[in-house]
């Protein structure tokens, strides 16, 4: 908070903003709404401003946030996005509404928000296949992953595990791939489609392992975990909240961690790194991205104002720990570099995939 009645010097950004304002300022009563706060001007209100939201410095308007998804309602990263939603509601002193749109393999949402205006009030809630992998799946995509966007932070990431039905003889990595080199083509995988994670994760241990798992495809999780659980198909790959209680259970079993380390809900999986895999399997990420061209202030106050709300153990421990999920929170630059790396590493992916762009 500042003193409401203190002069304080006009920030460069305020005072470009200003000369486009139509309303009259007024030094000895109200101000211009583009400069109501984070002491962008001289006022004399009895009440004091908040200082803390980025947009009440830098926009022509006050109206709500929209923060865009891709998912369903209800789900885990609806849930996720509208708890961070709610944060940054309270962080900003305004409205921010999570609104999802899914459809056409995350294209709807990413378009949404790169056509959008680059003014920091939409963000996109993407995961990284839309940002990493849908390049190089679609010839022509009405958004560039890198031209379009400026990234925000890498909110969170999760792991994914190779599990296969507890009736599958291996009970080790090593042992399933031994089964599979002696009787080529006997064990299938299931996935939620050509070009998804579970396809490409596949792909690329049989790349490695020289085995000749058979694909089958599904149309979701739902699907593609009751095939396992059924053994229609043996094996797949599956998040560790959703597979937890499946391998307590004893109706699953788990050969490797797609995470960098091993997750904290099942130490006892070891990581396809540990396993001599290093570049199979991967972290699954949730990003936060701004159209191209927001201005540069606001995207490192979204940032820091993300990263406090990443930082606050209560808020993981209520929404992200329980499924599985650990933060991150990084800077804009390194963000940046992260997608940069990861396009190279998809698209050696889906060329081992067999995918042809559509």
């Amino acid at each position: 908070m500042f003193d409401s009645t203190q002069s304080i010097a006009l920030p460069t950004e305020c005072t470009a903003l200003i000369t486009k304002c139509k309303s009259r300022i007024s030094t000895e009563s109200r101000c211009c709404s583009i400069a109501i706060g984070d002491g962008c001007c001289r006022r004399r209100s009895r009440a004091p401003m908040p200082t803390r939201s980025v947009y009440r410095a830098l926009r022509v308007e006050r109206r709500e946030a929209l923060i865009i998804g891709r998912g369903v309602k209800g789900l885990t990263p609806d849930r996720k996005g509208r708890s961070l939603a709610k944060e940054l509601a309270v962080a900003w002193g305004q409205s921010v509404i999570f609104e999802n749109r899914p459809g056409a393999n995350t294209i709807i949402s990413s378009q949404a928000v790169a056509t959008a205006e680059p003014d920091g009030h939409t963000l996109l809630f993407a995961i990284d296949a839309t940002i990493t992998t849908n390049p190089h799946l679609y010839k022509k995509l009405p958004y560039d992953p890198v031209a379009d966007f400026a990234p925000v932070t890498m909110l969170t990431t999760f792991g994914t595990l190779l599990v296969a039905n507890s009736s599958v003889k291996p009970d080790t990595l090593a042992d399933l791939i031994a089964t599979d080199k002696a009787s080529p083509s006997s064990i299938s995988y299931a996935s939620i489609g050509l070009g998804s994670q579970m396809h490409l994760d596949s792909e690329m241990l049989k790349y490695r392992t020289g085995t000749r798992f058979m694909h089958v495809p599904y149309k979701g999780i739902p699907q593609m975990t009751q095939s396992i659980l059924q053994n229609e198909t043996q094996l797949g790959w599956l998040g560790v909240f959703t597979a937890k209680p499946l391998l307590e259970s004893g109706r699953l079993k788990a050969y490797a961690y797609g995470g960098k380390k091993r997750s904290l809900m099942l130490p006892n999986v070891p990581t396809f790194s540990e396993l001599g895999y290093p570049d199979v399997g991967v972290n699954v990420w949730y990003g936060l991205l701004a159209p191209a061209k927001t201005p540069r202030a606001v995207v490192e106050r979204i940032n820091t104002d993300v990263r406090a709300v990443l930082a606050d153990s209560a808020f993981v421990a209520a929404n992200m720990e329980p499924k599985g999920y650990e933060p991150v929170g990084m800077s804009p630059e390194a963000f940046a570099r992260h997608i940069r790396d990861e396009l190279a590493t998809r698209k050696t992916w889906v060329k081992v995939a067999g995918v042809e762009a559509e």
